[in-house]
C-alpha cells in the first residue's frame, strides 16, 4: 500500500463521491493529498488524517483561472512539490434536447471540459520541473452509450478525451502521463437523480451488473498515478462492469 509515498496530488471535487474516494485511496497508499472543491472537504480531510496521511484543504472554484493559480501556490507552500492531478470535479444533469438552452449548456461545458483545462495548464509547469507526473482525466463511458438527454454532457466527457489524448502527446517528453477513466454510472450523491430506467439501461448492458462504486473508480486511479502505469499514456480506462465500448 506504499506504492504513492512521498507523493502530493491534487483532487479536485474532494468533497464527496468519486473525488472523496479517490483521494482517501490515494492517502492509503501514502500521498499526501490537497483536496479541491467548492464545498467544505473537512470531512474528508478528517478521514484521511485518521489513516495517518496529511490533507491540505483548498476550497476554490474550478472554473476560475485565478483560483487554481491559488490551489497551485497553496499546495507548493504546503508540501514543495506537485505530482499527481486528478481533474474530477464534475456535472451531469439529464436535459432532453428540446429543453437545452445554451445557458446549461455553457455551464456543463466550463464545469466538466474547462476545469480539467484549466488544472491542468496551471499544474502542469510545477509537474514539468519534477521531471515526472501524473494527470488523471474523469470522462464517463455515457460517450459511447445511445442515453438521451445528455447531449451536453457527452459532448463534455468527449471532449475531456481529446484533452487527455492532446495533453499526453504534449507531455510526455517531460516524463508526465496523461489518462482519463471513464466510469459507468457510480453510486454517488450526484447520481441520486438518475432516473431508475436510466439506472435499469445501464445495469441491463453490463456483464458485471452492480451500481458502480467509488471505490471502483479510486482503485483505477491509483493504478494510473503509479509506477506500474509508467508507459501507460493517452489512453481512456473503461471502468464499467465489461461493456465492451470504444471512444
Amino acid at each position: 500500500m506504499g506504492t504513492h509515498t512521498g507523493r502530493v496530488a491534487i483532487v479536485t471535487g474532494g468533497a464527496k463521491g468519486i473525488g472523496k474516494g479517490i483521494a482517501l485511496a490515494l492517502a492509503e497508499r501514502g500521498a499526501r493529498i490537497a483536496l479541491v472543491d467548492l464545498d467544505s472537504v473537512a470531512d474528508t480531510a478528517r478521514e484521511i488524517e485518521s489513516l495517518g496521511g496529511e490533507a491540505l484543504e483548498v476550497q476554490a472554484d474550478c472554473t476560475s483561472p485565478d483560483d487554481w493559480v491559488r490551489v497551485r501556490e497553496a499546495v507548493l507552500t504546503r508540501f514543495g512539490k506537485i505530482d499527481i492531478l486528478v481533474n474530477n470535479v464534475g456535472l451531469c444533469p439529464f436535459t432532453p434536447l428540446e429543453q437545452l438552452d445554451y445557458a446549461t449548456w455553457s455551464r456543463v461545458l466550463r464545469i466538466n471540459l474547462d476545469t480539467a483545462f484549466l488544472g491542468s495548464t496551471t499544474i502542469a509547469p510545477a509537474l514539468i520541473e519534477n521531471g515526472w507526473g501524473r494527470i488523471v482525466n474523469l470522462s464517463s463511458d455515457a460517450v459511447a452509450s445511445t442515453l438521451t438527454g445528455l447531449v451536453h454532457y457527452i459532448s463534455s466527457k468527449m471532449g475531456v478525451i481529446g484533452l487527455t489524448r492532446a495533453m499526453a502527446n504534449e507531455l510526455g517528453k517531460h516524463g508526465i502521463a496523461v489518462n482519463a477513466i471513464a466510469p459507468a454510472i457510480t453510486e454517488t450523491p450526484g447520481t441520486s437523480g438518475t432516473p431508475d430506467e436510466v439506472k435499469a439501461m445501464v445495469w441491463g448492458q453490463q456483464p458485471i451488473s452492480r451500481f458502480a462504486q467509488p471505490q471502483d473508480m479510486a482503485n483505477a486511479v491509483a493504478f494510473l498515478t503509479s509506477e506500474e502505469a509508467s508507459l501507460i499514456t493517452g489512453q481512456v480506462l473503461m471502468v464499467n462492469g465489461g461493456v465492451n465500448k470504444s471512444c
